[in-house]
């Protein structure tokens, strides 16, 4: 059975710090790119990184580039996201996601999601 879990969220200040962590069991971790989205109350859930199953190739939303930090640990089955200079409105639901296809935010093509960490950011 395939689990995945973040961990990592919390009520931080805006432009604070946090670092998400999401660990995979049951499945081949290194056979799938992986993803964190995010989820702001009445918002469509949206992309936020991306990285390829080697860890050689990452990829991020516009709104993110230059503050967060997408890597993984494949040893030990685990996705991070180091999130810098956090501003109020990135306030939201994290969601890791796992595909096998390629990078990018079609949703459809993530087999696998975790329950989600909520991240909150005092203004």
């Amino acid at each position: 059975q395939v689990q995945v879990m973040e961990s990592g969220g919390g009520l931080v200040q805006a432009g604070g710090s946090l670092r998400l962590s999401c660990t995979a069991s049951g499945l081949t971790f290194d056979d799938y790119h992986m993803a964190w989205f995010r989820q702001a109350p009445g918002k469509e859930r949206e992309g936020v990184s991306c990285i390829s199953w080697s860890g050689g190739s990452t990829y991020y939303a516009d709104s993110v580039k230059g503050r967060f930090t997408i890597s993984r640990d494949n040893a030990k089955k685990t996705l991070y996201l180091q999130m810098n200079s956090l501003k109020s409105e990135e306030a939201a639901m994290y969601y890791c996601a796992a595909s096998q296809l390629v990078c990018r935010w079609y949703q459809p093509e993530y087999k696998y999601w975790g329950q989600g960490t909520q991240v909150t950011v005092s203004s």
